[in-house]
C-alpha cells in the first residue's frame, strides 16, 4: 500500500509515522521548504506539547470547536499516550504549574528531532517544497498532481495541511464534495490603541476576569500588558472561544478587566473603607490593595481621580466607589488583534460532520484521511491544539 501525507506539520509527522510503523510505503509532501514549523515556534520556542488533564470527557472542555466530536477519539489517544510515545522515545517531559507539559530541554527542537528520527526509521519519503495542486480519486487509487506536473499514484491519502485564514485554500476540498466552516483566526491578543496601561507593558497579573461588554463571554486567567494592547492566557482563551463573535463584530468591541475576580464590587467597597481608616495617614497611591502590582494600582488610583499625594483620610467614599469600579471593571476599547505569523491558529475547516471521527476517514471520498488543523477543530492554549493534532493524525495512520 502507497500513502500520501500531505502536509509536513504535526499532524501530519503523525499520522505518517503511524501508517508507517505498520508497513504502509508513505511519503510526506511539504509545500514549503521546512517541516514542523509551527513545533519550532510553539510555546516561544519550548514547544507545549500537551497538557496533564488526559480524561477525555474533561479534556473535551477545552476546545471551543469540535469538544464533541473528539470525546471518542481521546478513549484511543489522549494526552497520557502522548506523554508515553515521546518518554519511550527518550524525550524526557515536565509538566508545569498551570498543566502545560513541555520537554525538560525547554527547546521545541527536542521534538523536532525525535519525530525526524522517527520517520527516518520508518523510512518515510519527506519531499519539501512540493506543491499539490490537486488530487483525484480513480476507482481504486488517487491521482495526486503536483505543481511541477508531475502525477503520482497513491492507494491513500493523509490531508494534513494545517488551517488557513483563506477559503481559496480550501477550494479544492470543496470541490470534491466536503462542507468548509469559513476559516477564522482564533488564539489572538487584543489591540488598545488608547490603553491606559502601556506604561506597565511587560507587567502581569496571576488572576483577572476579562469580559466582552454586549455578551456572555468571559474568561479567567493570567494577564499581560503589552505595548500593543493585553495578553496572556485569559485573552487567548477569550480570542478562542469567542473567535466568532470578534470576526462579526469586525474586531472593534470593548473589553472590561476585573482585577480582583475573588470579590464583588460591594466586598472590594468595603475593604477599601476599612483600608481607609486603619491606614488613613498613608498615601492612597502608595498603598496597593488586593495583591495588585503597585504600578497597577497607581494607574487604576489615577483612572478613579485619585490625585498622586491624597491620604486615605482624605479621599471621600465616592472616590472610594470609583475605584472599586474601577478594580471590578476597567472597560478599555479594542481595535484590531495581534497574531503571531506561525503560531496562529484557525476556527475553521472542514466539517466534521463530513468525517468518521473514529477512523478520520471523510465520509465523501472513501480512502481519504484527515488529520489536525484541516478540521473545524481547535482548542484554548495550553497544549490542547497539538494534543488534537497528535490525536486525529494517530487515529488516521493507524486506520489507513
Amino acid at each position: 500500500m502507497k500513502l500520501a501525507v500531505i502536509g509536513g506539520g504535526a499532524a501530519g509527522f503523525f499520522a505518517a509515522i503511524q501508517a508507517a510503523q505498520r508497513g504502509v510505503d508513505t511519503c510526506i509532501y511539504e509545500k514549503s521548504g521546512k517541516v514542523l514549523s509551527k513545533v519550532k515556534v510553539s510555546g516561544g520556542g519550548r514547544c507545549n506539547v500537551t497538557n496533564v488533564i488526559s480524561e477525555p470527557a474533561l479534556l473535551v472542555g477545552n476546545y471551543p470547536r469540535g469538544g464533541k466530536e473528539l470525546r471518542g477519539p481521546f478513549t484511543k489517544f489522549n494526552s497520557s499516550h502522548t506523554r508515553d510515545w515521546f518518554e519511550i522515545r527518550g524525550v524526557k517531559l515536565k509538566a508545569e504549574s498551570d498543566g502545560r507539559i513541555f520537554p525538560v530541554s525547554d527547546s521545541s527542537q527536542t521534538i523536532i528531532d525525535c519525530l525526524l528520527k522517527e520517520a527516518e526509521e520508518q523510512k518515510i519519503n519527506i519531499h519539501l517544497n512540493t506543491i499539490v495542486s490537486g488530487i483525484q480519486k480513480k476507482e481504486n487509487h488517487f491521482e495526486v498532481s503536483l505543481q511541477n506536473g508531475k502525477v503520482v499514484m497513491f492507494d491513500k491519502i493523509i490531508v494534513a495541511s494545517g488551517g488557513s485564514n483563506s477559503l481559496k485554500s480550501y477550494q479544492w476540498l470543496i470541490d470534491q464534495g466536503h462542507t468548509i466552516v469559513p476559516p477564522v483566526p482564533s488564539l489572538f491578543t487584543f489591540n488598545i490603541p488608547d490603553n491606559p496601561f502601556k506604561e506597565i507593558m511587560g507587567v502581569a497579573i496571576q488572576e483577572a476576569r476579562i469580559k466582552l461588554i454586549g455578551s456572555k463571554l468571559s474568561q479567567e486567567g493570567p494577564l499581560l500588558f503589552t505595548h500593543w494592547g493585553i495578553s496572556g492566557p485569559a485573552v487567548l482563551k477569550l480570542s478562542a472561544w469567542a473567535s466568532r463573535w470578534l470576526f462579526e463584530a469586525d474586531y472593534n468591541f470593548v473589553v472590561s478587566i476585573n482585577f480582583a475576580p475573588s470579590f464583588n464590587e460591594e466586598q472590594i467597597f468595603d475593604s477599601l473603607l476599612l483600608t481607609s481608616s486603619e491606614q488613613s495617614l498613608k498615601k492612597v497611591r502608595n498603598s496597593p490593595c488586593f495583591k495588585l502590582p503597585s504600578r497597577l494600582w497607581e494607574i487604576l488610583c489615577s483612572l478613579s481621580s485619585i490625585d498622586e499625594d491624597k491620604k486615605w483620610a482624605e479621599t471621600s467614599k465616592s472616590s472610594l466607589r470609583k475605584l472599586s469600579q474601577q478594580i471590578v471593571a476597567t472597560e478599555l476599547n479594542a481595535k484590531g488583534k495581534t497574531t503571531f505569523k506561525e503560531e496562529f491558529v484557525t476556527c475553521g475547516g472542514v466539517d466534521l460532520r463530513d468525517v468518521n471521527m473514529q477512523t478520520m476517514e471523510s465520509k465523501i471520498v472513501s480512502g481519504q484521511f484527515f488529520a489536525g488543523e484541516v478540521l473545524n477543530i481547535d482548542g484554548i492554549t495550553g497544549g490542547f491544539n497539538f494534543q488534537a493534532a497528535w490525536t486525529s493524525g494517530f487515529i488516521a495512520g493507524s486506520s489507513v
